[in-house]
């Protein structure tokens, strides 16, 4: 028969610590009445429900009143980056105002603004989507393992950085390198709009499958916009400029078998060049 005087005694402490914890997680997972501390007759009648008083207007909340002020400036975003851009009469001026615009949320998480490389006199100007990390570091387009790529893309057909003008259609990088919203693009696009105006390029390139929706409002997929020739209209009813749509290098990263299909977009884009005597 074993000796009772040899088994340890419980740790009361330890469980008391425990229950609490456990109690503990309960609260912060929202539970705030865990236990009760007397019994509960489940057989007895339960009271007439209460109806709510009829107010003649209905009471503020705060999670409408905080979420207000973020829709309003969406809409204001728009409106008054069209207003700013417009005031802008050249390049320079144009990455200034951008740099001191708040109408756009993604400037409060980005590292700094990427406005554009290149030369401010190209006449090919590329647009691409938005900064990833890379390019949030540098202040710069198309900084990262797409960027090279892109340069020996337009190494290819006897283009440098420097020949062209390389910008985005979102000036900041989306935090965690998300797809713009439609807000943030309505935003931006005044911006963008006027970036055509003030640089006049004889040659748009629509580097992936955002900038071509945003430059010409087209819905298709890269795959069915590529390899052909379209107008961009500029707003402020300039000449239109012919514009072409090729893969991102960054989906070429991912998809090596389509770069036989991007060196055929940059043949189009030299022969139009060529044709255009550049």
């Amino acid at each position: 028969m074993p000796n009772l005087s040899d088994t340890p005694a419980p740790d009361v402490h330890g469980a008391g610590r425990g229950l609490a914890a456990w109690a503990d997680w309960y609260v912060r997972m929202g539970v705030l009445d865990p236990v009760e501390f007397s019994g509960v007759d489940r057989y007895a009648p339960r009271p007439e429900p209460v109806a709510a008083p009829i107010l003649e207007s209905p009471p503020s909340s705060p999670g409408l009143l905080s979420a207000a002020p973020v829709q309003r400036r969406g809409l204001d975003g728009a409106a008054s980056a069209r207003a700013v851009a417009r005031a802008c009469d050249s390049l320079d001026e144009l990455e200034a105002a951008l740099a001191r615009f708040e109408g756009c949320p993604l400037a409060e998480t980005a590292t700094r603004l990427c406005f554009a490389d290149g030369s401010p006199t190209a006449s090919v100007m590329l647009v691409g989507e938005a900064p990833g990390a890379e390019e949030d570091r540098q202040g710069r387009p198309f900084s990262g393992p797409s960027g090279r790529l892109l340069d020996r893309m337009l190494a290819a057909i006897d283009l440098d950085r420097r020949d062209v003008y390389v910008t985005n259609v979102i000036y900041w990088r989306p935090p965690g390198n998300r797809s713009p919203t439609s807000s943030e693009i309505a935003t931006c696009l005044p911006f963008l709009e006027r970036q055509v105006e003030l640089l006049r390029p004889r040659v748009l390139v629509s580097v992936g499958g955002v900038a071509a929706r945003v430059l010409l409002d087209l819905k298709d997929g890269v795959s069915k916009l590529r390899g052909r020739r379209f107008l961009y209209k500029p707003a402020d009813g300039g000449p239109e400029v012919p514009t072409f749509v090729m893969f991102h290098p960054a989906y070429l990263l991912r998809q090596p078998l389509h770069k036989r299909l991007a060196w055929r977009d940059m043949l189009q884009l030299r022969a139009e060049l060529r044709g255009q005597g550049l």
